[in-house]
């Protein structure tokens, strides 16, 4: 059957946690951020999306655009929560699990032709379960590539199954189009249009090296191969990687630094309110950093003392970031932990962290409070407006 793999792509998964939470925001416009200028939208429901609202958007934009959307601030605590039922389902459903952010994640079903022979029963059944389980829906695309499952998991949201069959790669590249390639953002489609590129059909016309010289090295192979449905080389981690991470493509580029910030700061928490469910404690805060013309930049950096709250990630991050960025527009942004160990209190022996335990024991309680069903609204120092 050669290489098979799942990606599970949760459904608007902030705006459905807080549908399932509050049954009366079903079927309304729901935007998940604060009011205000200086935040942007996390996510929001399809509702919303009809309106042309997408995540990162400022908030001032998303609610000219549904000026009668419901504004509900985000619950990481709660969000966290729900993911780790539905990862816990999925990392037991095949052992070639890998969790790429809060709401998404691969697997790897090569060689278990035994146990799932016919791959699009093993995904309904998957999704049956998650429903049933969870009250969530989630999109899978199944393919020969982790790049065209990602796609596949895409074409019919929310709550839909694609299949591409191995060597039909081109073909479904040409159905979905361009538009829709992942990591093509307009900027990109601009240059590729000022070339008369308009189609993948077009675009395979031209060799790796025509596109090298017309786009750059970064640009011209990425293209190639995308155009071919071959995988570029995304998530080529190990399945079983001792790192909690997580990774958002934006589309169009970000730009603004308030938007910057809001979204690292969602993504610090996000990650650090994962390891605190696994009851770790990572050592190496990492960012990656990808361009619209596909240049990617990382950095790591492991302070003298370990990681306690979310505080202490982003506060890394963004100093990571500012070290890396030059002001272009970003088309995708990562956060990892890395050099996790088990362990949930600050060590002893590592004096002044007063301050760092405290922090740990409140995002301890959010998280519990969370589990239980209570709001929390927890004040942040972005929130200057």
């Amino acid at each position: 059957m050669g290489q098979v793999f799942f990606h599970i792509d949760l459904d608007a998964f902030f705006a459905s946690v807080e549908i399932l939470d509050h049954p009366e925001y079903k079927d309304k416009p729901l935007i998940i951020g604060t009011p205000g200028p200086r935040h942007v939208a996390s996510t929001c429901s399809y509702e919303a999306r009809k309106y042309g609202v997408h995540s990162a958007m400022p908030m001032t934009t998303a609610l000219r655009l549904c000026p009668n959307a419901i504004c509900v601030k985000g619950r990481m605590e709660r969000y966290s929560e729900k993911s780790r039922e539905v990862m816990g389902i999925i990392s037991s459903f095949a052992p070639g699990f890998l969790q790429v952010s809060i709401d998404e994640a691969f697997l790897d079903l090569t060689g278990m032709e035994r146990i799932y022979p016919l791959p699009g029963k093993a995904a309904r059944l998957l999704k049956n379960r998650i429903l049933s389980e969870t009250g969530l829906t989630v999109s899978i695309g199944v393919a020969s590539s982790r790049f065209v499952a990602k796609l596949a998991s895409d074409y019919r949201k929310p709550d839909g199954l694609t299949i591409v069959p191995r060597g039909k790669e081109e073909l479904f590249v040409d159905t979905i189009g361009l538009r829709k390639l992942w990591g093509i953002g307009d900027s990109m489609l601009s240059a590729l249009e000022s070339k008369g590129i308009r189609s993948t059909e077009r675009l395979r016309m031209y060799s790796e090296d025509e596109l090298m010289k017309l786009f750059g090295n970064s640009s011209g192979s990425y293209l190639y191969k995308v155009a071919r449905g071959i995988d570029p080389g995304i998530y080529q981690g190990e399945t079983k990687s001792r790192s909690i991470s997580t990774e958002r493509t934006f589309y169009p580029d970000l730009f603004s630094k308030d938007a910057i910030d809001n979204v690292l700061l969602e993504m610090s928490e996000e990650v650090m309110f994962r390891a605190m469910e696994e009851k770790k404690i990572p050592r190496t805060v990492s960012i990656k950093l990808r361009y619209g013309d596909f240049t990617t930049t990382t950095a790591q950096t492991t302070p003298s003392s370990a990681i306690y709250s979310s505080s202490d990630v982003y506060r890394i991050a963004s100093e990571l970031l500012q070290s890396r960025y030059k002001g272009q527009g970003i088309r995708l942004i990562g956060v990892g932990l890395q050099g996790i160990y088990s362990g949930e209190n600050v060590e002893q022996g590592e004096f002044f962290r007063e301050r760092e335990q405290k922090e740990r024991e409140l995002e301890k309680t959010i998280l519990e409070l969370g589990r239980n069903g209570h709001k929390v609204v927890r004040l942040r120092h972005l929130e200057k407006d």
